[in-house]
């Protein structure tokens, strides 16, 4: 199986470009699944601390009008997050896309609320449930950002059978070796492929986004890494070696 990652730019105005450079790659690699960044398809909502709906409901009919985009990759699974409304409530939804269905894997639960990311301030939590969802490559698993952080969830989550676990970003450069140290040790507890794509460039407020998207293999060893030269990058990797990983130090200690 052929998995990409990328770093999409956090200016709208240069998406297209990276977009289509994101389906060239694919396209060459062969690509199976494709993770993208957190709510890639819009400018950082949560940068500031006054709450404008009209712009969470623009970005929900951006985000909605790029689904339909998502078959350009010609993978047969797409992975990412999107905001939406539910019951007139704001959530930062993670979703399974195949050509055939949507699935909704959960709602961001762990809101950070400090300068620069007002997410608890912006939109409202979910339910603290993490599904393993079932792919036609198999089982997949979310930690939305910050909740890479609760390594519990991956320990869960590798328990269910999970073989590749997704954590869709938006995260700071500043913080780019802290990020990676949490992907690798998330991979570890799960014993599943872990997988990150995150946006890149520097937006009005001087925020830098890291980039720095990952393949990490059930060990925690770094398979591949994105940059700003390249933007994307792809791995073959065999599920089994995630069900044998589950068998094996320090996953099948119990609790």
């Amino acid at each position: 199986m052929n998995l990409t990652v990328c770093e999409l730019p956090h200016d709208p105005g240069r998406l297209d470009e990276a977009w289509d450079g994101l389906v060239e790659h694919c396209r060459a690699n062969g690509s199976d699944l494709v993770l993208l960044p957190e709510m890639p398809f819009s400018v950082w909502l949560a940068a500031t601390k006054e709450v404008d709906p009209a712009r969470w409901d623009q970005a929900v009919a951006v985000h909605e009008a790029w689904l339909e985009r998502l078959g350009d990759l010609k993978a047969s699974t797409v992975l990412g997050s999107r905001p939406v409304v539910i019951d007139g409530h704001r959530h930062n939804e993670a979703f399974v896309w195949e050509s055939s269905s949507y699935q909704v894997s959960h709602h961001k639960y762990y809101l950070p609320d400090e300068d620069g990311f007002w997410e608890a301030t912006w939109y409202d939590r979910g339910t603290g449930s993490f599904p393993a969802l079932e792919t036609v490559l198999g089982k997949v698993g979310f930690l939305m950002c910050t909740e890479v952080w609760f390594t519990e969830h991956a320990r869960v989550l590798g328990r269910a059978g999970v073989g590749i676990l997704a954590t869709p970003r938006s995260t700071e450069w500043a913080s780019r070796d802290k990020w990676l140290a949490g992907g690798r040790a998330a991979a570890i507890m799960s014993g599943a492929f872990g997988i990150s794509s995150n946006r890149s460039g520097t937006d009005a407020l001087g925020m830098r986004w890291g980039g720095l998207g990952w393949i990490i293999d059930p060990d925690g060893e770094v398979l591949a890494t994105t940059s700003e030269d390249q933007p994307c990058a792809t791995v073959a990797v065999d599920l089994l070696d995630a069900e044998r990983a589950k068998t094996t130090y320090p996953r099948y200690v119990l609790e």
